[in-house]
C-alpha cells in the first residue's frame, strides 16, 4: 500500500526520473502532486508495470493531478555534467513548470540539489512507498519512451522502438554497426573499451 504524503495536510510533490542507464536519448523528469485522497489500484513504481498500465495511468494522472510537469536534460548536458546531475537538473527543472508551487517535494532516490529553495526530502525506492513518487515515475517513463520510439523513425536500425536506448545486446551490436548518433552519449560505455575508441 503507497503512502499519501510524507507529512499530511501540506502540498507535496513527487519527483522521479526515467532513463539514467540507458545508452542514448535524454533523461526525462517528473514533478507530480496528486489531490487528497487520491488512490488507484494500479498504481505502483512503473518499473513493475506493464506497458499498457503505464499508459493507462498516464492518462489518469495527467487528468486527476492538481499539478504536473515533464522536463529533460539532454544528451549533451548528460556528457558535460553526468548522468545524477542532469537527473537532478531535470527534476528541478520539472518542478520549476509546476503550474501550484508545492511547499514539499519527495524525491526518488538519495541525492538531490534543490535549485528552487523548496524544502526536500530523498526517498530511496520512494516510487514504490509514496504516490506521488510513483505517479511521476509512470509520467517519466511513458514520456520517455514515447519520445525515444519516435525517434526509432529518425534512427532505424538501433531498435529504440522496443530498447528505448537501453543499453541492450543488439542495441550494442547496433552500435558497433552503425556507429553512433546525435542522442548517443558519448561519455557513457557504448561498447567494450577496445571497441569504443573506434567510434570517434
Amino acid at each position: 500500500m503507497l503512502q499519501a504524503c510524507l507529512e499530511p495536510g501540506r502540498t507535496e510533490a513527487g519527483c522521479d526520473e526515467a532513463g539514467r542507464g540507458c545508452l542514448a536519448g535524454p533523461v526525462c523528469a517528473a514533478a507530480v502532486i496528486l489531490p487528497p485522497g487520491f488512490s488507484h489500484p494500479l498504481l505502483n513504481d512503473s518499473k513493475l508495470l506493464k506497458a499498457n498500465t503505464r499508459d493507462t495511468l498516464r492518462e489518469v494522472i495527467e487528468k486527476s493531478a492538481v499539478a504536473w510537469a515533464v522536463a529533460w536534460a539532454q544528451p549533451e548536458e548528460i556528457d558535460k555534467i553526468n548522468i545524477l546531475n542532469a537527473s537532478i537538473l531535470a527534476m528541478n527543472r520539472a518542478i520549476s513548470m509546476l503550474s501550484v508551487q508545492p511547499d514539499f517535494l519527495l524525491i526518488d532516490g538519495n541525492r538531490f540539489k534543490s535549485a528552487s529553495g523548496i524544502p526536500f526530502s530523498c526517498q530511496v525506492k520512494g516510487d514504490g512507498r509514496f504516490l506521488s513518487i510513483a505517479a511521476a515515475s509512470v509520467l517519466a517513463k511513458t514520456h520517455r519512451d514515447e519520445f525515444m520510439a519516435a525517434q526509432a523513425d529518425q534512427y532505424p536500425g538501433y531498435g529504440w522502438e522496443q530498447n528505448k536506448g537501453y543499453p541492450t545486446v543488439a542495441h550494442r551490436r547496433a552500435i558497433q554497426k552503425n556507429g553512433v548518433t546525435p542522442l548517443h552519449r558519448l561519455s557513457f560505455r557504448l561498447l567494450p573499451e577496445s571497441q569504443q575508441a573506434r567510434l570517434f
